[in-house]
């Protein structure tokens, strides 16, 4: 299990020194865009994105594209008596077996109380895997395999065999696209007439987004972020990402994306508590067409703290020994009973 300590946020002196899905009835409710003092519009503070709205619409759902009151009211009750429930530790969920004291995913649907983040595909739910990218995806076997090895209960092969999180490279909070997870989902919006730098409470990673409209990095540099630039459109800040590595993942979609991922993400103030955030993903070597998301992020008073993932983490070099060293007990086990 990871050690994190909570320390002051060192690395916001940094960026100051550079110096819902909210539809049309909530946006048309709003007053004057809040403004900056050279007069952009001003996203600049501390929001999240957590919501119980999940990232594809449920079968169950089919065809449904909004909750009723009573039916958003029904899920946010279930959710918090799943939440109650989660405090029972389960004994062979060694590895990240927290009690609900560390989580924090929210507790409600997005405001408008559609059935999905995913808005197009009208369905809600993803496009198809190209033949590429399904020659890419892992068995049913193996996922099982890779299931029980990042849980604690299964041989790890190799260091690649846990996830980018669990390596403490990538969490999917950071994006783009910003996605919640299960804790840390919070962000804080800093802005210069050059740049709009975007502070990511989990691994505190920091993206900074150029306005100036210069080129892309060359090709042949890829990022685990990519590379973003900025532009406004009206009200609108919208952020171009290109460059990204190829071992990136989009967790939500469960999916490995390739060189040609193209993100293009918009923000938009619709009033002091709110960013309306939307973001489509083009990636035609993976999915078989572009795919759209929305969701709110919402003003918070709290503060962000340092998130140190790799502080102190011993588990990998460990997990590693101890998957060899029960290889070699087995062995002499078998070795003995000849």
């Amino acid at each position: 299990m990871r050690n994190r300590s909570l320390a002051p946020v060192s690395i916001l002196a940094v960026v100051i020194g550079l110096v819902w899905l909210m539809p049309a009835p909530l946006a048309a409710q709003a007053g004057p865009p809040l403004r900056t003092a050279w007069g952009d519009p001003d996203l600049q503070g501390k929001f999240t994105n957590k919501t119980i709205t999940p990232f594809e619409r449920p079968q169950e759902l089919k065809g449904k594209e909004f909750l009723t009151e009573a039916e958003a009211a029904a899920l946010e009750k279930a959710n918090f008596e799943d939440v109650a429930d989660r405090d029972e530790r389960v004994p062979d969920d060694i590895v990240g077996n927290y009690n609900q004291h560390w989580f924090d995913r929210g507790s409600t649907v997005v405001e408008t109380r559609r059935t999905s983040i995913l808005v197009d595909p009208a369905d809600g739910r993803l496009p198809s895997l190209t033949p590429e990218a399904q020659k890419k995806a892992v068995s049913p076997e193996e996922a099982r395999r890779l299931d029980t090895a990042r849980r604690g209960t299964g041989l790890i092969d190799t260091w690649e065999d846990l996830d980018l999180n669990d390596r403490c490279i990538l969490w999917p909070n950071a994006g783009p696209p910003m996605l919640s997870s299960a804790y840390n989902n919070n962000y804080q919006i800093f802005q210069t007439p050059e740049y709009v730098a975007i502070l990511v409470e989990m691994i505190h990673d920091v993206r900074i987004i150029p306005l100036d409209r210069r080129p892309h990095v060359a090709q042949g540099l890829r990022q685990w972020l990519g590379d973003s630039r900025g532009h406004w459109e009206g009200d609108t800040l919208v952020v171009e990402t290109t460059n990204f590595s190829d071992k990136t993942v989009i967790r939500a979609a469960n999916a490995k994306v390739s060189d040609a991922l193209r993100v293009v993400e918009r923000f938009k103030r619709v009033d002091a508590d709110t960013i309306e955030y939307r973001f489509t993903i083009e990636d035609p070597k993976t999915w078989t067409s572009a795919w759209t998301g929305e969701v709110p992020m919402t003003k918070i008073p709290e503060n962000l703290y340092e998130y140190a993932c790799h502080e102190g983490n011993y588990s990998l070099p460990t997990m590693l020994a101890g998957s060899r060293a029960q290889e070699a007990a087995a062995q002499g086990a078998r070795r003995g009973s000849r």
